[in-house]
């Protein structure tokens, strides 16, 4: 292996000499619209304040960090998986090939992915899977921060194309607004026709009541 250059070394604890990236998605509760992934390798010499949990900042300071990581970071990625490859895979397999293309776009090729959650996409190099990781390790935050508002601005875009599901308001998670325009509109092109409300309308059922996942 290549000597590492001094800002490379050193990430976080016990990691020192590999060069690290962050990995995260947003996305998976949605009954609309792609998962988003994004990976995020961290430059030491130029620290990011402020970062945690994207779902736990507001919209302005997830912008406004996101902003700050892409001009700060060593490299950062962000991909998807579309609606029609959620449902030819699962949420959970497509979550994963998300991830895997967000850390293979990236200019720097790291050493160790740390991942969010509790398993690890099948990738090149080595990764470890940390449960609520987006809280605790820096480079996963700021991950979860460039996924988030990355698939947040995507369904604007869908907005403009749908604008009476409401995506603007409920970035397609299943509110009472969003199954109640379901139900007065039919099923949209960018709708997860695997997802249970989904599914259940497109078969002629009556759906009622929220089941919001946030993810």
């Amino acid at each position: 292996m290549p000597k590492l250059a001094p800002q490379t070394m050193a990430l976080f604890d016990d990691h020192t000499g590999e060069i690290i990236c962050g990995v995260d998605e947003a996305g998976r509760g949605p009954l609309a619209g792609p998962v988003f992934a994004a990976a995020v390798i961290l430059d030491p010499a130029r620290p990011v304040k402020g970062l945690r949990d994207s779902k736990k900042l507001s919209e302005a300071a997830r912008d406004g960090l996101a902003l700050e990581i892409k001009e700060c970071a060593l490299a950062w990625s962000i991909a998807s998986c579309t609606e029609q490859e959620i449902d030819e895979l699962n949420i959970l397999q497509a979550s994963m090939l998300a991830m895997r293309r967000a850390v293979e776009a990236l200019s720097t090729l790291p050493t160790l992915a740390l991942i969010d959650g509790n398993r690890c996409p099948v990738m090149s190099i080595r990764s470890e899977a940390i449960i609520k990781g987006d809280d605790k390790v820096p480079s996963i935050s700021a991950a979860s921060i460039l996924a988030k508002t990355a698939r947040d601005a995507a369904l604007m875009v869908l907005h403009d194309a749908y604008p009476h599901y409401g995506f603007d308001r409920h970035k397609g998670y299943p509110t009472s607004l969003h199954l109640e325009m379901l139900r007065l509109h039919g099923v949209s092109p960018v709708h997860r026709r695997s997802y249970a409300p989904v599914k259940a309308l497109l078969a002629g059922q009556v759906v009622s009541g929220p089941a919001v996942m946030l993810a």
